[in-house]
This record gives structure tokens, sequence and C-alpha cells, in this order.
């Protein structure tokens, strides 16, 4: 069965799109990722012009974060004084990455600028966490598990000034480092159609410190709101939202992160962790084999910003 996608001007196979909406919002369920990075490939993959794939990825990404964050919500899992501040420091970002957006798009740069950023961030990041995981997975083996790191032990981000108590994270941080962190990834979301979660998850850490059981409720809710925003923004400023294809995606992706949330609680850190970083390689090793090798059509059209 067919439907006609009339922004990304092409009929795609329903059953296909709803299987990627489902898994990638189990997914974010699973590891409190938006699903973006995976979300956006898999539509360029699937050949929907890559603009479209980073504006409607994004729309995508709400909806699964909204039943994610409801469910985490419900648990008591959500700071919502430190999902706020990200938030902050997430909208204006989103600002920024939008207007970077449409310049590389009028310079005829953004999809292998898309390409190229999506390999480096997710090799490196994959690799990072895989590494780590490991390690950590085998202390546990060896009854030789690492020293507990209490919230807000000293480290640079520790000593810097505008510091906030986050009540339910139980930590006493600056706001600067919050704030930072969340104008990043609003940047990335403009621009790759990600929700970030992929980096703000193990930022929020390993790097803030802040404790493990609120970090996904949290970054979940900060996704939330700045892909929504993202989205508001790229249909009116590149109009480049296809409505059809966000629906289909929307509809599997809360489905699918119901059962992610369930599966995710079953699993220990540091598997989550692996499974992260293995699903964050395999994208950025595919999409560097796209890269590299020569397509079969060498030739293409572009019209208006999107190629065919």
């Amino acid at each position: 069965m067919t439907v006609y996608l009339p922004i990304a001007e092409l009929s795609v196979n329903i059953f296909i799109i709803l299987g990627m909406g489902a898994a990638v919002g189990f997914l974010s369920g699973m590891f409190g990722v938006g699903g973006g990075f995976l979300i956006t490939p898999l539509l360029i993959f699937y050949n929907i012009p890559p603009v479209v794939a980073v504006a409607t990825g994004a729309n995508q990404v709400v909806a699964s974060s909204i039943s994610g964050a409801i469910t985490h919500f419900r648990r008591g899992t959500l700071d919502m004084k430190l999902g706020s501040v990200l938030l902050v420091g997430g909208l204006a970002g989103a600002t920024a990455g939008v207007w970077v957006f449409s310049w590389l798009r009028r310079i005829g740069q953004l999809d292998l600028f898309i390409s190229l950023l999506y390999v480096v961030l997710l090799s490196s990041i994959g690799a990072l966490m895989l590494q780590e995981s490991v390690r950590a997975m085998r202390r546990a083996k060896n009854n030789n598990p690492l020293p507990i790191k209490r919230p807000g032990q000293h480290n640079w981000v520790h000593r810097l000034p505008l510091k906030m108590r986050f009540k339910k994270s139980k930590i006493y941080l600056s706001a600067i480092p919050i704030v930072g962190l969340g104008f990043g990834i609003g940047v990335l979301t403009s621009i790759m159609g990600v929700g970030g979660g992929f980096i703000m998850v193990p930022a929020m850490i390993y790097l803030l410190r802040i404790p493990t059981n609120v970090v996904v409720g949290t970054s979940l809710f900060q996704i939330i709101f700045v892909t929504a925003y993202t989205t508001m923004v790229q249909a009116a400023t590149n109009y480049s939202v296809d409505i059809v294809l966000a629906t289909i995606l929307m509809v599997a992706g809360v489905i699918g992160a119901q059962y992610g949330v369930r599966v995710g609680q079953k699993l220990r850190g540091e598997q989550l962790r692996a499974l992260l970083a293995l699903l964050v390689l395999a994208v950025g090793i595919r999409l560097a084999v796209g890269l590299i090798v020569t397509p079969d059509d060498v030739y293409s059209v572009a019209v208006g910003g999107m190629s065919y």
C-alpha cells in the first residue's frame, strides 16, 4: 500500500514508514533519546530528500518524546526545573540552527553538510560510549565496580558561577553548562533533525554528574519543546515539513515509545549505554559508506534546494 507525500513529491510504502516510526519510538522510550539521529538517516536511505527528512524527522521526535516523557513524569523520574533551564538554551540554539540550515540550503551544501556532520558525531560519540560501557561491564563481571561518584562531585563544571539547586536531581550546579548544553542541542536539532538525546544523555551523566534515574525523563522533556519549536520554524521558513509523512511517523512513534520505556526499565545502565553505542555506530558507519561508495546514478537534479 502506497501513499503520496506532497512535500517530498514521491510515493512511499506506508508499512515501511510505520515500521520506521515504531522502531524509532521504541528506541526513544528505551534510551531516552528523541530518535531523530536514527529516523533522519532512515528517511534519507529511503530516498526522502534530506531537506524534508530533517524537518519532518524533528516533527516525529516530538510525538515519541511526549509519550516517553509522560511515562517518566508519572514515575517521578523527570526534573522539571533542570529541564526548563536546558530548554532556555535549546530554544536559542534552535533559532540559530534554523538560520544556518537556511544558509546552507541557499548555497547548495546542505545535503553534504548533514551527512558529514552525522558521520563525525555518530562515529565519535558511539565509539566513546561503547568503550566506556564495555569497561563498566567488565568491572561488574570481575566484581570490581567503579567507585560511585556522588552527584555534584567536583570537576571544572562544578566550579562555575550562577549555581542553582535542583532538588529532584539532588544537585547544586551552575546554570552556565546546562544552558550551553541546551544551546548546542538546539543547533543540532535544527540542522540535523535530531532530538539530541544521544549527546545530551551522556553529557548529563558524565559531565554534569546528574543522577542517571532522572536523566532520561529530563532529556525527553527538553527534546519535546525544542523539536516542536524547530518544526514550526522549519515549516514557516523553509516549507520542508511533510504533514502526511509526519503524521504516519508520529502515530507509530507514540505506540513504540510506550513499549520502549518498559523494556528500558528492565536493563542495567551499562547495558543500555552499550546498546545505544552500537546503534549510533551502525548508523554512522552506514552514512560513511554512502559518502564513499560511488552511487548507481552519478547525476542528480536539484530543484529549490531538494535533490532528486
